[in-house]
């Protein structure tokens, strides 16, 4: 029990250093959720269902308000103090392969703090909208949540529609600056993006086991993308065209040759939500139109 008290002051004193520096204004709200899941974040916010919320993991970066809540670390690599000080009575994750690392999960579980997991995983249009009801339900948001399908699919369906005019797809490579691991990745065929990048009548320009793999010079010559997408973490880090440009392969490509390099979000392309039709629509901007930087 000491140990456990001990463990809780010190996770006060880091969430007073929390990344946007904003105490918790929820002090006096009997329950207390942590969400460690950004697709679950943002659909919680999407649903005015945040009252509880009183902390969130690093990747919850959207929509701008989860910003201002404390953090919890990256929901692979949790910090148990700052976990015991959010003083959850609930912690929403969206499975055990997104939860870590092991002895943190194990030490939650015999502090006997509830973890909440959806059964819809949400990787899908039509999961998503499962996902949206089943959210709803939950935090008694049904009318809210038939809403966000609704918009979901008018908005999917004017994407979809669209991407039917273009005569041709774009090659796509979407480069990502890993933070876990200070490396930068690129995204394949495997991951959400890439459907999205389909959905907005594009083609994902690397192929892969996995939905991510290292940058190399080698992957990015051998797929010369017409269009590059850097996430915005990594394209803020570099800071420039000619920082950019001395990414492996990068400077040979016909993406880089004809300025067609693109700083995105990276919540807009690694999950599904609320906002995937418009997403997709902003995607098809930009490798289609040479639209102007969302």
């Amino acid at each position: 029990m000491k140990k456990y008290i001990l463990l809780a002051c010190t996770g006060l004193a880091l969430l007073s250093c929390e990344r946007f520096r904003n105490k918790d204004q929820k002090q006096n709200q009997t329950e207390r959720i942590v969400s460690v899941s950004k697709q679950h974040t943002e659909i919680m916010y999407a649903l005015g269902a945040v009252q509880n919320m009183v902390a969130v993991d690093v990747s919850s970066t959207y929509p701008e308000a989860a910003k201002k809540l404390p953090t919890v670390g990256y929901h692979r690599a949790l910090s148990l103090e700052g976990l015991v000080a959010a003083k959850p009575t609930m912690i929403i994750h969206d499975g055990p392969a997104s939860i870590g690392p092991e002895h943190v999960v194990r030490q939650l579980e015999q502090l006997k703090i509830p973890m909440k997991q959806f059964s819809v995983n949400g990787s899908t249009l039509d999961s998503t909208k499962l996902l949206f009801q089943e959210m709803g339900q939950y935090f008694h948001r049904e009318k809210q949540a038939d809403s966000l399908s609704q918009k979901l699919e008018k908005e999917m369906q004017q994407a979809l529609t669209k991407a039917k005019t273009y005569t041709q797809k774009p090659k796509v490579l979407i480069i990502h600056y890993g933070q876990a691991n200070n490396v930068y990745l690129v995204m394949t065929g495997k991951s959400t993006a890439a459907k999205m990048v389909d959905w907005a009548g594009g083609t994902m320009a690397v192929e892969g086991d996995r939905g991510m793999k290292q940058l190399s010079a080698e992957v990015v010559a051998k797929s010369n993308p017409d269009v590059i997408l850097l996430t915005d973490f990594g394209y803020d880090k570099l800071g420039s065209k000619q920082k950019i440009s001395e990414l492996p392969g990068v400077s040979a490509t016909n993406a880089f040759k004809n300025g067609r390099i693109y700083r995105v979000e990276e919540h807009d392309l690694v999950y599904l939500g609320p906002r995937t039709g418009q997403n997709v629509l902003a995607l098809q901007k930009l490798i289609h139109e040479n639209g102007a930087v969302q």
